[in-house]
């Protein structure tokens, strides 16, 4: 997986991050039981602070993306990503809610929203070789 990073971006390094790291996930670049960088190495592979690794992967361990073992390292959750519960919904309602009042303020239709909702969305979900 390549992660790249946006030094000039207001969002947060260790978010941009995480970020990543999720959408690895959900492109199923990234695997249950898949190993990723110890905090130094990919600190040091990407030109980091190591505490902003450490950020980036105590906030994923948190979310339950990642498990981080002393001695296997930190790897993909074995059981998988932990489904959407009411938490979830509520979190993803609160994301959402700033960024469609925008989007009618700034005149985008019902239709233009959840058209690039579904783009964005199938991003994530299309397979090689253009098979859905």
């Amino acid at each position: 997986m390549y992660i790249n990073l946006d030094f000039e971006s207001n969002e947060p390094i260790y978010t941009q991050l995480m970020h990543q790291i999720i959408a690895g996930i959900a492109k199923k670049e990234l695997k249950p039981g898949d190993a990723l960088p110890s905090v130094r190495s990919l600190a040091a592979d990407i030109g980091i602070n190591l505490h902003t690794v450490n950020k980036a992967y105590q906030q994923l361990k948190q979310e339950g993306f990642i498990l981080i073992h002393r001695q296997k390292g930190v790897v993909i959750n074995p059981d998988g990503v932990p489904q959407a519960d009411d938490q979830y919904m509520n979190n993803l309602t609160s994301t959402l809610h700033p960024i469609i009042a925008e989007s009618i303020c700034r005149g985008l239709s019902k239709e233009q929203v959840l058209q690039l909702t579904g783009e964005l969305y199938e991003n994530f979900t299309k397979k090689e070789g253009g098979d859905k």
